[in-house]
């Protein structure tokens, strides 16, 4: 018997500063617990592990104090190029990458995986979405005042450059498919056409029902470098070890060694579930069943 439904998300992960603006817990758990119980409403109503996934991080792309949609970090020209990916348990994905006008990037990236030959799209074309009916809006709306100040601050080099703040979320349906989504606004001050490990697939985000769904936040660059996503996967499927091991070991090989950290939530077709990480902090939570549980 499947043990699903199941659902986790995350919404960011790093130091305990400024980025992950933690003297506002109770926003933050506001914001998550939204969140998870949109998500988990649509598993109780026995649709798709995809469907759930894509409504969890719908509702993190429209609060703004998370990096993804609105509220998105801000390249070094003061706009927001946002990434995205889906991918289910059967092996097919979607990603986005630099998109600036869909409201929610991540349906754009089921998109693309259910409406093209694609696995992905570069900005897609507002023609393109107006087919697919996304909601699209103006660059400014997805531009909020913290994040301009947030810029601001690392353009003077008075402020790191945050790396920090995606969201995504995993999910096991009542049928025992697994499928993972995972969005992000990139790095504060980023160089135009940055795209990061969120809309790769295999660094950020992967599914498999051989392994598990995975959805990743953290310095980007060094999982991309890693593949970090699919190394966690590639272990469990051909080392047969269990989903805790596989990622301590591929973080310990992967992001270790590059002095690199952040955050994975994994979900296995048979309801095993890890959220970890190797940063100081990481905003995640869980659906089990009507059970909501928070993490900031």
């Amino acid at each position: 018997m499947p043990a699903g439904p199941l659902l986790l998300i995350h919404g960011g992960a790093g130091p305990r500063s400024s980025e992950l603006m933690l003297d506002a817990f109770e926003n933050y758990q506001d914001g998550l617990t939204q969140a998870l119980e949109a998500g988990g409403a649509v598993l109780q109503e026995g649709q798709s592990a995809l469907d759930a996934v894509c409504r969890a991080v719908m509702a993190l792309e429209d609060n703004p104090l998370f990096n993804a949609g609105r509220g998105a970090s801000l390249t070094e020209d003061g706009t927001a190029e946002m990434d995205a990916a889906v991918m289910t348990g059967d092996g097919r994905a979607g990603a986005v990458a630099a998109s600036r006008h869909v409201r929610n990037p991540v349906l754009a990236a089921r998109a693309v995986m259910e409406h093209t030959q694609h696995v992905l799209l570069i900005d897609p074309a507002t023609e393109l979405t107006d087919q697919w009916g996304l909601p699209t809006d103006s660059t400014d709306y997805f531009v909020t005042e913290h994040r301009q100040r947030q810029l601001k601050e690392v353009l003077a080099q008075r402020e790191n450059a945050p790396r920090y703040g995606t969201v995504g979320a995993v999910a096991l349906d009542k049928h025992g498919n697994v499928a993972c989504a995972t969005s992000t606004g990139g790095m504060v001050g980023q160089k135009l056409g940055r795209v990061g490990d969120t809309a790769l697939i295999g660094a950020g985000s992967f599914a498999s029902q051989d392994s598990a769904a995975i959805s990743s936040t953290g310095e980007g660059e060094a999982f991309i470098q890693g593949v970090v996503a699919h190394d966690i996967a590639a272990r469990i499927r051909y080392s047969s070890v269990d989903l805790q091991n596989a990622l301590e070991a591929t973080y310990g090989r992967e992001l270790d060694q590059r002095s690199a950290t952040g955050g994975t939530i994994a979900l296995t077709p048979d309801g095993r579930a890890l959220i970890a990480h190797n940063s100081k902090a990481m905003f995640a939570g869980y659906w089990d069943d009507g059970l909501v549980q928070t993490f900031v």
